[in-house]
């Protein structure tokens, strides 16, 4: 990469006005399931800016996600910048910037990304800079969960609407994931027959669920060490955690059932398949030596998954992230499941996930630095160059 190419793109960067594409982003209210006017407001941006723009159902017709291209003309590979509108479900924050850092719902996870994303892509076009190829960004619904279920990413890769290589730009700054864990999401509500009671009219021999979902809870952290000891040498180890236990309606009731609510983590190469399976089956051993039922929901968030750190994208971005910084980032594992762990692990699409050093995402406290979201734009517009033109 040439020094020039460089100093053109930090040059045409313009803060204020990626600044400013964050905000109108943010200040929309989009939890998962209602991402809908936030998916217009961004229509509206990419419009104005004079970008051809398709919306595509894709599962979910509330909020069609929002798709605009980037063509060079010229034959090549298509790089796709991927983004998720939607929010967990937390009382909204408006947006405020406050010294050099912006704040508010999702300006970390992850609206503060795909606007550094779309800055990306007025620069490659505003320079003519892209050698070969196109650059896709799309931007959707149904990421977060237990609320959404990735469908319409599921639905982009059905109908064809990737590119060859993803770059996502949630909160992760460093490594450079190469490898990740799968997660589920798991309910298991114990259960006995029967309507709530009052504790001193129990009939002899009901089970108490209460109790049984402690012990649940106790087996799941006993497993979870057994667990520990199935690890991969980037994405780390298997665990089980439970974060919510719930059962009564008073204290001298006898409930009729106990919610135990957490995750399960994986390593590549299992499948979801396999890992829902074996949690089905300590369930039901559990259940039979508790006297009680259990109704189990298992929602797969996204599988394990490893790339080749020699592909073409990895080498891009290194190549770019070396003329940005001075030297390539070093490689390790994703800590969070996101859209990355899908495109590989079911359409075997490579992805990176690079966003910016953001922090306070799931909280009420999200911030991103600015000169973050500034360097993303950078490194995402030199990362398509490398990758759709490069050697």
């Amino acid at each position: 990469m040439n020094d020039a190419l460089l100093d053109h793109v930090s040059r045409t960067v313009d803060r204020q006005r990626l600044l400013e594409t964050a905000i109108a982003l943010i200040e929309v209210p989009s939890p998962t399931r209602s991402a809908g006017a936030a998916a217009n407001r961004l229509e509206e941006i990419l419009t104005a800016d004079g970008f051809p723009v398709q919306r595509h159902a894709a599962d979910w017709p509330e909020a069609p996600i929002v798709l605009a291209v980037l063509d060079s003309g010229r034959p090549g590979p298509t790089l796709q910048f991927d983004g998720h509108l939607d929010t967990v479900h937390l009382p909204f924050v408006p947006p405020r910037v406050e010294g050099d850092t912006l704040y508010g719902s999702s300006s970390a996870d992850m609206k503060g990304g795909i606007a550094a994303a779309l800055e990306a892509l007025r620069v490659l076009r505003t320079l003519d800079a892209l050698p070969a190829g196109r650059v896709l960004l799309t931007a959707h619904d149904h990421h977060e969960g237990p609320w959404g279920d990735g469908r319409q990413v599921r639905a982009m890769i059905r109908e064809g609407l990737v590119g060859d290589g993803v770059l996502l730009p949630e909160y992760l700054a460093e490594p450079l994931p190469v490898a990740g864990r799968g997660v589920a999401i798991f309910q298991a509500t114990v259960q006995r027959e029967g309507a709530p009671v009052h504790e001193v009219l129990r009939p002899p021999g009901t089970p108490d669920v209460l109790v049984a979902g402690a012990q649940l809870v106790n087996q799941l952290h006993t497993w979870n060490e057994r667990l520990a000891k199935n690890s991969h040498p980037l994405a780390g180890c298997d665990s089980a955690f439970v974060g919510m236990l719930q059962s009564g309606g008073i204290y001298n009731q006898s409930p009729t059932e106990c919610i135990v609510q957490g995750t399960r983590r994986w390593v590549p190469p299992t499948g979801g398949a396999a890992i829902e399976a074996e949690f089905s089956q300590l369930l039901t051993e559990f259940s039979g030596a508790t006297g009680t039922e259990i109704a189990l929901e298992f929602t797969v968030q996204g599988s394990a998954y490893q790339i080749d750190p020699d592909i073409p994208l990895v080498s891009a971005f290194q190549r770019a992230h070396s003329a940005l910084t001075g030297s390539p980032l070093s490689m390790g594992a994703k800590p969070f499941v996101d859209d990355g762990n899908t495109f590989v692990s079911e359409a075997g699409i490579p992805a990176l996930t690079h966003g910016p050093a953001a922090t306070g995402a799931h909280t009420p406290n999200e911030a991103v630095p600015v000169e973050e979201l500034v360097r993303v734009a950078k490194l995402y517009a030199l990362t398509a160059v490398e990758f759709c033109g490069g050697p």
